[in-house]
Parts: C-alpha cells; structure tokens; sequence
C-alpha cells in the first residue's frame, strides 16, 4: 500500500501525455458462482486515497442498499457502498477489500471481491460505453492491448453516476436579482461542453439551461475537438471571428479516447482557438490537479458538482 502511495507524483505527470492509470477490481458474478472470475471493472488510480482490508462494517438504521454502513477508518467515519450490487453483481468469495475513494468532494469505501492490479493505458485505449454497454453506471470500456493481457475489456464505472445515487446534488442556481447583469454571450454563440458521465452532462445542461446559455454537448475529448473545428471552418466561411460561434470551452478531465488536459492543451497551443477561455470541470479535486489545470493553460477549474460554484466560475471567465 505504501508504495502505491509513494507512486502518485508519477500518476499526476501521466496527464502530459494523454495517459493514465486504472485500478482493476472485480465484483463478483450474476449469479453469485464461484467456479469462474467475475468481470473485470475499473476505477481511476487518482480517486483512489487507499486500499484497506474489509473491517468491520457497522450498519446505521434504516440504512438501503447499495448502502452497507458505516467505518471508522484512522478517525474518518465514511459510507460504505455495496459495489458489487450497484454493478448488479453478487461476491461469490465475499467481500474481501475496501477501496477508499475521494472524488466530487466525497469520502467514501467501495466494497469489493478483490484487487487485480494497476495498469497504465492511453486514454486512446478507452471507448465511450453509450454503444457497447447497456449499463448506466458504466461510463467507457477499456481495452487491455498487451499480450500479457490477452486483449481483456474492463468495464470503467460511472462514479458520478454512483455518487448521485447515494447523495443526488441538491444544490440550485440562485436566481439573478433584478437589476444585476446577467451571463449574456453573443448571439449564435454557444458553450462547447465535454462530459463522458451521463450523469454529469445532464447536470452541466441543467446548469447552462438554467443560466440561459446556449450549448453543444459531446461526450469526449476527441469530439469536443472535432466539434470546434468544424465550428471554426463555418465562422471562416461566413466571414467571422470564432468568438461568434464558440463563447468557451467547459471540459471534463477523464474521458474516452482524449482526456480534458489533452484537449486544453491543444486548444491553448492554437493561433486560432486559445483566445477561447476554457473551464475544467472535474471530479478529480485536489492541489496537483489544480496545479496542472495552471499547466496547460485553463482559466479556471471548478470541482463537480456544485451548480452556484459552476455558475459563478462561468460568469468569472466569460467576457462582459
């Protein structure tokens, strides 16, 4: 344990190179059986705090799964959340492990069968779930090239997604008091967002929605960048600045096939897009992604999900 503690200055400088590191677990089987490995899933190594042993699990009244209880881990009282039954999935050799997770500004423990390993892909390896997994807490499936790996799949879990089942956001946008300048951009303009999670994008459109901003939403990295291309080809036909047709950019960080600082980078590089501000909205909080939310040139970085923090970051970084 110590030495994957030891391993996460490495961990950070992977986002440099559209890399990142998977922690493969399983959970179990359908059936609950014992004869055959259950399935492999994935987690990010970055919301990973630790992994601990299975303890001692005290269950709190009237307490539903996939909720199990409650730990005490050095002081920290925390949920523990059944994964196995989130994912549909019975452990047939038990509960055996806690995986304790920080992300979206929460702590809490995954109960699951095992631990496998770590391994290091490119987000290039990584293909959106929408039409290979029917699955709603299944955000992308990762494809393990290697010839130790015998071309396995693993199943990466939506944790937004899980999250917002334990504890769904309830935070609202405070209306705009009358008289105050409201988010206003240019006609025929719009927000160009990038969201993996289904839980997430229909969060972010709330949001834009309620702020009266205009969107396109994509699913990926490599789509958000595709997106503002052709965007960037129309304002050139019509004899436009870009900025008529694209007001900023709102990316996630962890994504299928281009992650969020890839996409930043490229579009801060450009001659032509890196006057657009660009908003990082990411569940991975914490000082070194900040630090390189800085790094690649981002304007502002915001923590999901917090509806006002997202509203008033946007009205920090869009021009008057």
């Amino acid at each position: 344990m110590d030495a994957f503690q030891k391993e996460i200055d490495e961990r950070t400088n992977l986002t440099s190179s559209n890399k990142f590191e998977l922690l493969l677990f399983r959970l179990g089987t359908p059936d609950g059986s014992t004869d055959k490995p259950g399935e492999l899933y994935g987690i990010n190594v970055f919301k990973i705090r630790e992994i601990v042993p299975m303890m001692d699990i005290t269950a709190a009244a009237g307490m539903r799964s996939p909720m199990l209880g409650m730990v005490n881990i050095r002081g920290q009282v925390m949920s523990v959340v059944d994964l196995p039954a989130v994912a549909g999935c019975k452990p047939g050799h038990g509960f055996n492990i806690l995986l304790i997770t920080e992300f979206a500004r929460h702590t809490q423990a995954f109960a699951v069968e095992s631990v496998e390993e770590i391994v290091r892909l490119d987000w290039s390896q990584v293909l959106p779930a929408d039409s290979h997994a029917s699955g709603s807490v299944v955000t992308s499936i990762a494809r393990l090239d290697s010839a130790q790996d015998g071309g396995r799949l693993v199943q990466v879990l939506d944790v937004e997604q899980i999250l917002n089942m334990i504890s769904p956001v309830k935070e609202q946008i405070e209306p705009v008091p009358a008289g105050s300048n409201e988010l206003k951009i240019k006609p025929g303009s719009v927000v160009l967002a990038a969201d993996d999670s289904r839980m997430a994008r229909a969060l972010i459109e709330q949001c834009l929605t309620d702020l009266k901003l205009p969107y396109v939403m994509t699913t990926d990295g490599v789509q958000a960048w595709k997106k503002l291309q052709e965007l960037a080809r129309q304002a050139e036909q019509e004899g436009k600045p870009l900025t008529d047709k694209v007001a900023m950019v709102l990316t996630d960080l962890e994504m299928p096939e281009m992650d969020g600082f890839t996409l930043t980078r490229k579009i801060k590089a450009s001659d032509l897009y890196k006057q657009l501000p660009v908003v990082i909205h990411s569940s991975l909080t914490g000082a070194a992604n900040e630090d390189h939310v800085r790094s690649v040139g981002a304007n502002g970085y915001v923590a999901k999900f917090s509806p006002p923090e997202l509203a008033a970051m946007l009205r920090k970084v869009l021009p008057p």
